[in-house]
């Protein structure tokens, strides 16, 4: 068992609130990481057809047990059940003794959001981060191979052929959750969109452009782009424009939470296949950008990560506010620090004179250094951006 970083908020908020929530994408952990904080409760798989008919047909008898804690799996198959859970918990008055999963968030979060307010602590469990891996026997030498092989658990546990083990896991969504959430008259489509999302991993979103593409209307593809946000395929980054006067790009970009399923997507079947891939540095700012949201999940911080792009094509690639503090990042790719790599930071410096700024440069070599006009960081230390925020 690879201990992840959320374990420790999750048994903090388990003293204090009744029921702990965990969703996140299928196959992230969810249920390997609630059955080892909770090795002695009550687990219940609602995708299981007995706990399920279960679930439905007498929701007190499955909660007899709440006061010695239960785990409940995919919560969203039984979506009534937690009107029960309500009642059940404000009536014994018990703390942490209910835990409930779900993978689709769609389908999850606004019901357990509106059913169990004041009485639920909510979580987002991402796949493996690279610093969880780092000692475990399972990292990986560059982050070429972490990009080309993605995060995801099981691939790490059982061995797998990530490119075997990705394309069956794409079928599996678009086959069966897409089709829980909306209904889709085409699943190739469907699939043609997903493939045309990693093909614009880390651009900028223009929704015609999808459209024309697609033969479909511009409000279907926001939709099915919203579906992706919502089972944690893709994440929509959006632009910084605070008090700015200057011509500023207010389009969002987009990247994959997963930069293997991503690569798997565009056909890159080694990682050796990122050398020269025309969407290199987009994959490259995925994955970085992907490492900071575990981050923030795993530690329950309230940042929103931004870009900033002008029109005149001045680009800042990760912005975010924390404590009063602004800090800016530039990602690149390139494992040799060049001059270039400054030109956004410097831009940036000019436009916002702000004395508590913090620049930095992420990039995918192994040296750290400090520059005059930032600190340039390693890959691998990433996670520094953070280290003044507690």
């Amino acid at each position: 068992m690879i201990r992840r970083d959320i374990s420790n908020k999750i048994l903090e908020a388990a003293e204090k609130m009744p029921v702990i929530c965990v969703t996140g994408p299928r196959q992230s952990g969810k249920t390997t990481l609630v059955k080892n904080l909770f090795p002695h409760y009550t687990y219940y798989n609602l995708e299981f057809p007995q706990h399920r008919e279960f679930a439905q047909k007498d929701a007190v008898g499955l909660l007899n047990k709440i006061e010695e804690g239960i785990i409940i799996d995919e919560i969203q198959r039984v979506p009534e059940l937690l009107s029960t859970i309500q009642y059940i918990v404000d009536e014994k008055k018990t703390l942490g003794k209910v835990v409930i999963t779900g993978s689709q968030n769609i389908m999850t979060m606004q019901t357990v959001s509106q059913t169990l307010a004041g009485r639920v602590a909510l979580f987002t469990l991402l796949p493996f981060s690279f610093v969880e891996l780092a000692g475990s026997g399972f990292e990986e030498k560059n982050a070429e191979d972490y990009m080309f092989k993605g995060f995801f658990p099981r691939i790490y546990d059982q061995g797998l052929d990530p490119v075997n083990w990705l394309q069956d896991y794409i079928n599996t969504y678009v086959e069966r959750d897409v089709r829980q959430v909306i209904t889709v008259k085409d699943l190739t489509l469907f699939s043609n969109f997903l493939h045309l999302c990693a093909g614009h991993t880390g651009q900028l979103i223009n929704y015609s452009t999808f459209s024309n593409n697609l033969g479909v209307e511009v409000k279907t593809i926001k939709s099915w782009m919203s579906i992706l946000e919502t089972s944690y395929t893709i994440f929509i980054q959006p632009p910084y424009y605070k008090n700015f006067n200057k011509r500023v790009i207010k389009a969002p970009r987009l990247f994959f939470y997963d930069t293997g399923l991503a690569c798997n997507l565009l056909g890159i079947h080694s990682a050796h296949g990122l050398t020269n891939h025309y969407l290199r540095g987009g994959l490259f700012e995925s994955f970085i950008i992907s490492e900071f949201y575990k981050y923030i999940f795993n530690r329950k911080l309230n940042s929103k990560i931004y870009f900033f792009r002008d029109s005149n094509g001045n680009e800042v690639d990760v912005v975010f506010e924390q404590n009063g503090i602004t800090k800016a990042v530039e990602i690149k790719s390139g494992k040799t620090i060049i001059s270039d790599f400054f030109k956004g930071l410097n831009y940036w410096d000019k436009l916002t004179g702000l004395k508590k700024n913090e620049k930095y440069v992420i990039y995918g070599g192994d040296e750290d250094q400090y520059r005059t006009n930032a600190r340039v960081l390693s890959w691998r230390n990433l996670n520094s951006v953070f280290e003044e925020i507690k």
